[in-house]
């Protein structure tokens, strides 16, 4: 994602995000209540603001993290509690797509469509696990696992699976698309993040392109360096690319317009993430030494450009910042990098949209696949809220633009397929 806000001029934010590396801001230090787990994190603390609470209580959600504590409650040992956590994440999970996408009560007077239940009631989850003081010893690193456990299950990313060992029927495409919690909370906490609700609307769908049906799978990632340090990309995308037919990351990007990112760098430019913190220099992966400076989409960029997708434009967005061989100082490329130039940002800049792009192509790549699997990042444009709304959580253009953004997700998806046109082995 560019970290952008409707409120906030582009030019500003990029200039912003480009320059934030070089002050990243420390964590904050966070509460730790008396007679309670481990210190809750910046994250969590904005669950108790009204806008939280508010989501919460019009969607139905408010009972999960309470459902949570009681099932904890009860756990006697450890495999106990693990089980329960995986349970409730998974639920929590399948609850969100099935409000997406019509299934059972809307429970709430909110959109179906709204990704925001989702990302604030795993907070009080996550909150509840690391509070919670059980009947038995629980060193900091099986609180630290069940942590783990509880958000892998909640954002779907145990759940990718395509039926039948990767193949769903003969002909049809398996697709795996990614998206993003909200971002940028201190600046707007009443922010939705259209990448995350696509990722709920097409979880589990099969959709009809010109060259056949296609399954779609979906999960979502935290805005927060910690995580993508700690491989939370190749942990969940290495098993399931080798299956895929193609793979979209996706992220907000720009106001109006969304984006297929030709190029990915290899920097973080230490935009502050959800936990106030930013990481600054060369993305850190497994083997550093054979990791190159630039990464490349290989989606049918041209196909989808030129395609009706939906009603805002999308475009072919080849510029880079970097640094030529043998200078000092950043350089905008518009049409990509330089022979032996070193990355400070990709087309989709220097934030974990980058950085996912980055790394799932990377992961592409070292498995081989670089020939065989289309795949890269689309940035949606900016989910906005009506002109006259500042202060409300939700009004009639802001669930029209989100509709939109999602339907073209899936249009695009569906012209990459098409463009394609093939299944892997």
């Amino acid at each position: 994602m560019i970290p952008l806000s409707p409120r906030v001029p582009v030019s500003a934010l990029l200039g912003l995000a480009l320059a934030a590396g070089l002050a990243a801001p420390a964590t904050a230090s966070p509460a730790s209540p008396a007679g309670t787990g481990t210190a809750v994190t910046v994250e969590e603390r904005r669950l108790d603001q009204a806008v939280p609470q508010e989501i919460l209580r019009r969607s139905g959600f408010g009972d999960a993290a309470p459902r949570l504590a009681e099932a904890l409650d009860a756990a006697r040992s450890y495999a106990r509690a693990r089980a329960v956590v995986v349970r409730e994440g998974t639920a929590l999970w399948r609850r969100a797509v099935d409000r997406a996408q019509g299934r059972g009560p809307a429970a709430g007077d909110l959109s179906r469509d709204d990704d925001r239940p989702l990302y604030w009631a795993r907070l009080g989850m996550v909150r509840e696990v690391r509070g919670w003081q059980p009947r038995f010893a629980l060193p900091e690193a099986r609180r630290e696992a069940l942590l783990d456990a509880l958000e892998r299950a909640s954002r779907g990313q145990t759940d990718l699976r395509f039926p039948h060992g990767g193949r769903t029927g003969e002909g049809v495409r398996r697709v795996l698309v990614t998206g993003f919690d909200p971002f940028t909370l201190d600046r707007d906490i009443r922010i939705s993040n259209p990448s995350g609700a696509a990722a709920l609307a097409l979880d589990g769908t099969v959709i009809e392109t010109a060259a056949g049906p296609a399954r779609i799978e979906t999960a979502v990632f935290p805005v927060r360096w910690r995580d993508f340090t700690r491989g939370t990309v190749e942990r969940a995308l290495g098993p399931q690319l080798p299956k895929a037919d193609l793979f979209a990351t996706v992220s907000q990007g720009r106001v109006g317009r969304f984006d297929i990112e030709r190029t990915n760098g290899a920097w973080r430019g230490g935009f502050p993430d959800n936990e106030n913190t930013g990481r600054t220099g060369t993305i850190p992966v497994e083997e550093p030494a054979t990791q190159p400076q630039w990464t490349s989409t290989t989606l049918p960029y041209r196909e989808i450009v030129a395609a009706e997708t939906g009603r805002f434009p999308v475009h072919d967005n080849t510029s880079v910042t970097e640094v030529p061989a043998g200078g000092t100082e950043p350089v905008v490329r518009s049409d990509g990098p330089t022979p032996g130039s070193a990355a400070r940002a990709g087309g989709g800049g220097d934030y974990l949209s980058n950085e996912i792009a980055y790394r799932a192509t990377l992961l592409r790549d070292r498995l081989g696949l670089h020939g065989t699997l289309p795949g890269g990042h689309v940035h949606t444009p900016v989910l906005q809220f009506g002109a006259a709304n500042t202060t409300e959580v939700t009004d009639p253009e802001f669930v029209r633009n989100r509709l939109d953004i999602v339907a073209q997700v899936r249009a695009i998806v569906s012209a990459a397929v098409s463009a394609t046109g093939r299944t892997r082995g």
